[in-house]
């Protein structure tokens, strides 16, 4: 059970985080332009980091084969969960994307750290670059059903695609970072949790409590990120030898993660519905506080 109370309490934790961007919002201290500020901040500087230093780890066979292994994983994994969103909500993009693509980044990242520890993060470095890469290309082609988003100069523009090459490049050349670079990313790297959810409490003060709470199609929405897709997930990683039970765990926990908020990013982005959007974000998110425990108590041995 420990591993269940440390993601709950993890989940608890990011929740006060996110009321510190509510009250932030209400009292006017951040603004709506100020939180596109910050979401670039975190976008462009501070998951980037998360993900270089992730790969700052010794080039051992064994870890070429983790890493070989968690970036085929999550390539399978990415795409039943396309699958299963297009023919769930193919009639509806935002909902599609939704179901898509998880919080990895800003929630995954934070609860693999808490439960297993930093170098855990090395698993889901390629989970979280794909999935990044998927919203830049087939995320925006989803939502404006304009093409010209899928272009490959548009994936090589993507921060976390450029940081996961980066840090590949780090892991299998073995070259070593400077102390102070080392000591700055760790310091970037930390504020990846408490300002992403300081970002979402800021998306969550624009909401009003009566639509977040009763419309039952975001709760359809949410059980199929939070309940289905993540089920799925998990007996496909049964797969995987018991060896790789770390791997295995990690994985489960960013594919299990809430709605990614950069499905408001883009909605907003595109001109689409983006209050419909935060309203998913934010209930998701609130709703994973009891999936995300339950599911890693029952696939994981908690």
């Amino acid at each position: 059970m420990a591993t269940v109370w440390i993601v709950m309490r993890q989940t608890l934790l990011m929740f006060v985080y996110m009321g510190a961007g509510v009250v932030l919002f209400k009292k006017g201290l951040i603004t709506k332009e100020g939180s596109r500020s910050l979401a670039n901040l975190l976008l462009y500087l501070v998951l980037p980091c998360v993900l270089i230093k992730s790969f700052c780890v010794e080039r051992t066979r064994e870890n070429i084969t983790a890493l070989l292994i968690s970036l085929g994983a999550a390539a399978v994994i990415l795409l039943l969960a396309i699958v299963v969103s297009r023919l769930m909500f193919h009639a509806s993009p935002i909902d599609n994307f939704s179901t898509s693509f998880s919080n990895a980044g800003f929630m995954g990242f934070p609860l693999v750290t808490a439960v297993l520890g930093s170098d855990a993060v090395f698993y889901a470095a390629g989970f979280v670059a794909l999935l990044n890469a998927l919203q830049w290309t087939y995320g925006q082609v989803l939502l404006s059903g304009d093409r010209r988003h899928a272009s490959p100069a548009g994936v090589i523009k993507n921060p976390l695609v450029v940081s996961l090459i980066a840090g590949l490049v780090l892991f299998f050349t073995g070259l070593p970072l400077p102390g102070l670079a080392q000591s700055a990313l760790q310091a970037v790297a930390g504020l990846n949790s408490p300002l992403a959810m300081i970002i979402l409490g800021v998306y969550l003060a624009q909401t009003k409590f009566s639509e977040l709470f009763t419309q039952p199609r975001l709760y359809g929405v949410s059980a199929v990120r939070l309940v289905l897709i993540p089920v799925l997930t998990a007996l496909l990683l049964r797969l995987l030898p018991d060896s790789y039970d770390t791997l295995r765990t990690t994985l489960l926990i960013v594919a299990s993660a809430p709605v990614g908020s950069n499905v408001a990013v883009y909605a907003q982005k595109l001109g689409k519905d983006y209050a419909y959007a935060v309203r998913l974000v934010c209930l998701s998110t609130i709703l994973s506080i009891l999936t995300m425990p339950v599911l890693v108590a029952v696939f994981c041995g908690g």
